[in-house]
């Protein structure tokens, strides 16, 4: 079959558009008019750990986040409520968001644990938590925490990456470290601890860098000694040896990368190697608690089975940031708050475990004056419903993100208050409500950083932790809320 012949003018204007726009184009590019913001890097951002100036004085300099994956029972740990206890077993008269509605009642369910007025600000705590109760007037008990989703993944990617349920966002350790660098050349910026027990829920996705380079990620240590496998080479490969070879290895990474500019994957390897080196003395030192007295590893509970594991991950977090690990995390197996069955069996036990060593770690941070500068993070991605789920000894609670309870300390956080309330029952925040958003803006101004000013360039997008969702910073909770003031006169 022969084709028809076409003239140049039918040619032109069957494919108009197609020519049109390489011709517009070509002409806005001779005029330097093409359509790009400023803020759009002319070529890829070789990505460093080098530090890094903030945007204002900081008041912290390290963070220790200990999640509590599973949603801690609010109303039985931190949050007394008289009212539920006088209506138990009546029916609540709101409305309620099951997330196992088989198992589901409105039946209240008082708190079968006393709380006390604690420490000179008079917080009240309940009787699981005997050495919290000791740090009181140093922390600040938020108790006003809301995500409006009552599933655990998705309040999880909340909190840590700024989006309910959207997964593939920067951790808050990974902006820290983006905005900031490492303080020190010697161990990784940002290091995460898990339990023996496995993975908390939602894996690795907890420390995930998303659409940042992996340099930024979160280096894990193994829950078990060794915790760095094959950080010291054989003995026949030690000395003269091995420091040849990764200089070898060192050159021939850097040519590659020399014909590959840019590539986040390769750039991350190098310094990943480049790092490894220089841990094979620093991590041994700083992994090693027998250095500590018999007092301090005493006070973390590490001489009893119940807190020695939590305890010995408490007391490694604090030297990491003693030498210069400017986030680190502690995880737990899977969902160990989550206490849906038997909570009166389970609550205890996992309160025991983590209560002790949580409150060692902020009064050593404070014997060593760390605690100025080191920003103490305790709580859960959830609270628990006050309503009983199931029946008899075995009840327990249902998830709950519409009002529940975390706590700070150090770092610039404003010690020995309680701020915000949820209603007579726990149910939901009703007053001065604290999203992960907030929580997130907060965080960052205590590093220094704006969280509107800190930003990452993705497909073309500019990106911030907040996901550009409404928040605000919680100046309250703050021992220099006059920065805040400062930096918003800067911007008006």
């Amino acid at each position: 079959m022969t084709m028809p012949l076409r003239t140049r003018r039918e040619f032109l204007a069957e494919n108009a558009m197609g020519i049109g726009s390489i011709a517009l184009a070509w002409m806005l590019q001779q005029e330097q008019a093409l359509a790009k913001p400023a803020s759009v890097a002319e070529r890829q951002v070789a990505h460093t750990l080098l530090p890094k100036k903030p945007h204002h004085e900081p008041t912290a300099r390290a963070m220790i986040s200990l999640f509590m994956h599973g949603g801690p029972s609010h109303m039985d740990l931190t949050d007394p409520k008289p009212e539920l206890s006088r209506l138990d077993g009546k029916d609540y008269s709101g409305d309620i968001t099951y997330s196992f509605v088989n198992r589901a009642s409105k039946a209240l369910l008082g708190s079968p644990w006393k709380f006390e007025p604690r420490g000179e600000c008079g917080t009240e705590l309940s009787e699981l938590l005997p050495h919290t109760s000791q740090i009181v007037d140093d922390m600040c008990l938020i108790r006003s925490m809301h995500t409006g989703h009552n599933g655990h993944e998705v309040s999880i990617r909340y909190f840590h990456g700024g989006i309910p349920a959207v997964l593939g966002r920067p951790t808050l350790g990974s902006w820290l470290v983006y905005g900031l660098g490492s303080e020190s050349q010697n161990l990784p910026a940002y290091m995460v601890m898990t339990d023996p027990g496995g993975h908390p829920v939602d894996a690795v996705n907890n420390w995930s860098p998303g659409f940042m380079p992996p340099l930024f990620q979160g280096t894990v240590l193994r829950p078990t000694e060794p915790r760095i496998l094959n950080l010291n080479p054989p003995p026949h490969l030690k000395g003269t040896l091995q420091g040849k070879n990764l200089e070898l290895l060192s050159e021939l990474n850097r040519r590659h990368l020399e014909q590959h500019p840019a590539e986040a994957d390769l750039e991350a390897r190098i310094a990943s190697y480049e790092l490894a080196a220089r841990m094979q003395t620093a991590a041994v030192e700083a992994l090693d608690i027998s250095q500590e007295t018999k007092a301090t590893q005493e006070m973390y509970g590490i001489d009893h089975d119940a807190t020695r594991e939590y305890g010995t991950r408490c007391l490694i977090a604090r030297r990491l940031v003693e030498r210069g690990v400017r986030f680190v995390q502690l995880f737990l197996g899977g969902q160990p708050w989550d206490n849906h069955t038997n909570i009166r069996a389970g609550l205890p036990g996992i309160a025991r475990k983590t209560d002790q060593p949580s409150a060692a770690l902020v009064k050593d941070l404070k014997q060593r004056g760390l605690l100025d500068t080191t920003l103490v993070h305790w709580g859960g991605e959830i609270g628990r419903l006050p309503v009983t789920e199931g029946t008899g000894d075995q009840c327990g609670r249902d998830h709950n993100g519409q009002g529940f309870s975390i706590w700070m300390a150090g770092g610039g956080i404003k010690g020995g208050m309680a701020y915000g309330e949820t209603d007579e029952v726990g149910h939901k925040a009703v007053t001065n409500i604290v999203t992960p958003n907030d929580y997130q803006a907060t965080v960052l101004h205590l590093f220094g950083l704006d969280h509107r000013k800190l930003t990452y360039q993705h497909n073309g997008q500019e990106q911030i932790i907040t996901a550009k969702r409404d928040c605000h910073i919680v100046k309250d909770i703050l021992r220099r809320p006059e920065t805040v003031a400062a930096e918003t006169a800067k911007e008006a």
